[in-house]
């Protein structure tokens, strides 16, 4: 299957991806993301179970001033380091080896925070759950930040505690789910309503 940058100044670029073990996100679904996104420019962003890393770097060829990618499985790791280099991304970047949950702690303890956070965990795993309140427990989401979530339509989510869901749109068995930071009104109960699935 063929990999490419949908959209910004790496537009038409193609990617590498491994022969098995990974599942990237369709071209026409990142590009209908990174539509709904808008500009990303001085974004500080970070890619969960990133994969081939296409997400990530559809983000840094969109403006993006900074990318986390974080993944465990050394034959996508392999890729994702190749792809960073080929298309020269490798200055702004950093690739963490480990656990997505793992991470977002290690960043919180960094005091780092991001913008703009990219999901996309393999379908039957559950992880997706785990990962989004580690985000809301470590402290690394910017108070205006979003979270975006890709998973299988036929996997409920449960509302997470300190994130709001914004809207979510189905492509054939694929939900894209987009989160914000819940504010919180001084005067009145928490701002944003239910984020259930």
């Amino acid at each position: 299957m063929g990999l490419r940058v949908t959209g910004g100044r790496l537009g038409g670029r193609r990617l590498r991806s491994p022969r098995s073990g990974t599942r990237p996100s369709a071209d026409r679904v990142r590009e209908s993301l990174f539509a709904r996104l808008g500009d990303l420019a001085g974004f500080a962003v970070l890619d969960l179970f990133a994969g081939t890393g296409a997400l990530g770097i559809e983000a840094m060829s969109r403006g993006a001033a900074s990318l986390v990618s974080v993944e465990r499985s050394r034959g996508a790791l392999a890729v994702l380091r190749g792809n960073l280099a080929a298309l020269e991304l490798g200055a702004s970047t950093r690739v963490m080896a480990c656990d997505a949950a793992a991470a977002v702690h290690r960043l919180g303890h960094e005091g780092v925070r991001f913008d703009l956070v990219l999901m996309d965990p393999p379908y039957t795993s559950g992880a997706g759950q785990g990962a989004l309140e580690a985000l809301v427990e470590a402290g690394v989401l910017a108070p205006a930040a979003m979270v975006v979530l890709e998973r299988a339509r036929s996997h409920s989510l449960p509302a997470v505690a300190g994130l709001s869901l914004l809207d979510e749109r189905r492509y054939g068995e694929t939900l894209i789910t987009r989160f914000t930071v819940l504010a919180c009104d001084p005067d009145g109960p928490e701002a944003g309503g239910s984020n259930s699935a």
